[in-house]
């Protein structure tokens, strides 16, 4: 079936956290384009599990690796605009990454920024209510 008959597209994403003197803290990076705070996420990769693709995303993406949870902690719709202008819905499974090891350079390190943040403020930066929602109440 072509894309465009489709009703959504699947990604995959994850979250990447670590705990804090404070408690949990998420690592956000920013969007490409617009800049404004995300979490790692990409397309199906073929032959790859759904929280694998996540773990690749977030080395490629954040510079992070870690243990990564096979079971996502939800599930989110935002609304992807592709390189021809067109607009996707997508829906994100999120995969909780406990991160163990953080690039100092990474494959898109002049690309985006990447921040840890205290739980609920990482809620409280991202535009797509839904994901925020997962974030505040993932642990």
């Amino acid at each position: 079936m072509p894309k465009s008959d489709r009703t959504a597209d699947t990604q995959y994403g994850a979250l990447p956290y670590r705990i804090g003197p404070h408690g949990v803290e998420v690592m956000l990076i920013t969007s490409r384009d617009t800049k404004r705070w995300v979490i790692p996420k990409g397309w199906p990769i073929l032959g790859k599990k759904p929280h694998r693709v996540a773990q690749i995303e977030a080395f490629e993406e954040a510079g992070v690796k870690g243990v990564i949870s096979r079971t996502p902690a939800g599930v989110y719709p935002y609304s992807k605009t592709l390189p021809d202008g067109e607009s996707r819905l997508c829906l994100v499974a999120v995969y909780p990454l406990r991160v163990t090891l953080e690039k100092i350079i990474w494959r898109e390190t002049t690309e985006r920024r990447r921040q840890w943040f205290p739980q609920a403020e990482a809620a409280e930066l991202v535009a797509e209510e839904s994901l925020a929602l997962i974030i505040q109440a993932w642990r």
